[in-house]
């Protein structure tokens, strides 16, 4: 059977995809536990990650060997220390996180398949099925995603124009049917917009996509920002490039006005985006074109996921490339994305006016809030054309995008409990916390568990007597003007330090009380 021709299954009977961008939190045990959850690791095996990670450009934090005195025990446990310090750091990393080599070497049972493997197996079928394109050669890590390969190919009527071919596993988000995924992906070729990268071909098949585009040598934004080459490695391109320069005012202004016109063609339309960063827009002849435009329809988590599920004002697709555009903004501005976000002061600006747009989308109160939406952030639309899209497939779309919606704020309200929850222990876990309550406990003890008061009901016109609450005893006799009620737990709740109280909701007057009796 020809690739992409398969026999669509059921998405239940599926094992459900991994989240990649989820980031994996380690902690070192002293222990030689064989349970299923736990990862042995040696000494010698962090220092192969190392080596692999040096790629990046990195001043790593990683403890150096020692050959003398290994084995002390003092030194074992400040080795762990030292380990444990390097697990933060790379795990902390927005992008070492998210790359293979970490992966496999933190969940080694999720993350074992050899993804270059699967993916060359793939499109080997597909061009028995359509030998019209012929592959020049792999590009090899040139995207964060693990499950992304990457090919230069060429068709084979047209031999001098270089396309490049990504081939990418469905992702956690991909809620449409197989028939409605297959149908929004074959509308690709037919999109015609000045600012989003054209596509030659685009198919499915029941757990993967296969995209070709046109291949643009100047390679993407980021390339141009870090002065880089678009066929290195993911890496060593973007962790710690040597060379980086912010754009000048007017390329600001121009490549900005035109991803907003890109963003707002796709909302009009209805097409969920959510995956605008530097390395998704490329550069040609002073034009910025937007790229992986699919990667929503197949389920394919963003880039800045990490970040946006800790805001939980942000649960569109359109808040997310909202979000997202100010990352973008700002690295264009200070040649490097923020440090972390919210982000509250700012380097000198080399332009006053950007600064404004940036606050309104990656200040605290903005996070918190809400932010501007595309309409606001631009208020000339670009004229463009799109094959109508049927009225069965919008409400498909629709439904997903919701879906996909559905599960960012789930994942938001998981994260939002996990702080209070972890906010709550740590404060009743404090020292003053716990002086506190025991202040308290022998105050309680002091006392009995009822008291009776004494209390005159105050005079008044049209004022009218209350009713006995019904745990109060018969008022005493010769009590006179007073009476005497018994209120379980009073000495906890009731204000003696107020001149007037109030006994009852129900009751309309105020009392005073005239003395305290403990029983």
């Amino acid at each position: 059977m020809a690739f992409m021709e398969q026999q669509p299954q059921p998405m239940s009977g599926r094992k459900p995809p991994l989240d990649d961008t989820v980031l994996l939190i380690t902690v070192i045990e002293a222990s030689q536990s064989l349970q299923s959850h736990t990862v042995i690791r040696r000494y010698s095996d962090f220092d192969m990650l190392n080596n692999s990670l040096l790629i990046s450009g990195l001043n790593l934090p990683f403890p150096p060997k020692k050959l003398l005195g290994n084995m002390d025990r003092e030194f074992i446990a400040e080795r762990q220390k030292g380990l444990q310090a390097y697990l933060n750091y790379i795990t902390r990393h927005h992008i070492l996180s998210s790359c293979e080599l970490v992966k496999k070497f933190l969940d080694t049972n999720n993350y074992s398949a050899n993804y270059t493997e699967i993916a060359l197996q793939q499109v080997s079928m597909f061009f028995r099925s359509d030998p019209k394109w012929e592959v020049i050669e792999p590009l090899k890590d040139i995207g964060w995603r693990l499950r992304k390969r990457y090919f230069l190919v060429k068709d084979k009527d047209q031999p001098k124009d270089k396309q490049v071919l990504s081939w990418v596993d469905l992702g956690p988000d991909k809620f449409l049917s197989d028939k409605d995924l297959l149908s929004a992906v074959k509308l690709l070729p037919t999109l015609s917009h000045s600012n989003i990268a054209p596509v030659s071909f685009a198919t499915t098949s029941e757990s993967s996509a296969l995209v070709i585009r046109v291949f643009s040598e100047k390679g993407t934004l980021r390339d141009h920002i870090c002065k880089v080459k678009p066929k290195e490695p993911f890496l060593k391109k973007y962790c710690n490039p040597k060379k980086i320069q912010g754009l000048e005012q007017q390329q600001i202004q121009t490549y900005g006005r035109q991803i907003l016109e890109a963003l707002k063609f796709l909302h009009d339309k209805g097409f969920p985006y959510g995956h605008l960063h530097a390395s998704n827009v490329l550069i040609e002849e002073n034009t910025c074109k937007l790229l992986d435009i699919e990667n929503s329809l197949l389920g394919l988590p963003s880039y800045y996921r990490p970040y946006v599920t800790q805001f939980r004002k942000m649960n569109t697709t359109e808040s997310i490339d909202v979000y997202s555009f100010g990352h973008l903004l700002y690295e264009m501005t200070y040649g490097r994305p923020p440090d972390a976000v919210p982000v509250d002061q700012y380097p000198p600006p080399p332009f006053s006016s950007v600064v404004c747009v940036l606050q309104s989308i990656l200040s605290t109160e903005a996070c918190k809030t809400g932010m501007p939406s595309v309409s606001q952030l631009l208020q000339t639309p670009c004229v463009t054309t799109f094959r109508p899209i049927s009225s069965k497939l919008k409400e498909a779309l629709k439904s997903s995008k919701e879906c996909l919606e559905k599960r960012l704020v789930e994942e938001q309200r998981t994260i939002h409990q996990h702080k209070r929850l972890t906010r709550a222990q740590s404060h009743h876990g404090s020292e003053e916390e716990k002086r506190k309550r025991k202040i308290l406990a022998r105050k309680v003890h002091e006392f009995e568990r009822f008291a009776i008061i004494r209390i005159r009901i105050e005079s008044g016109s049209g004022a009218s007597s209350p009713p006995t609450c019904p745990s109060s005893p018969t008022p005493l006799p010769g009590s006179g003007a007073y009476q005497e009620f018994v209120f379980p737990g009073l000495i906890q709740t009731f204000p003696f330090h107020s001149q007037y109280v109030h006994v009852n909701n129900q009751f309309s007057q105020y009392i005073t009380y005239n003395s305290v009796y403990v029983a």
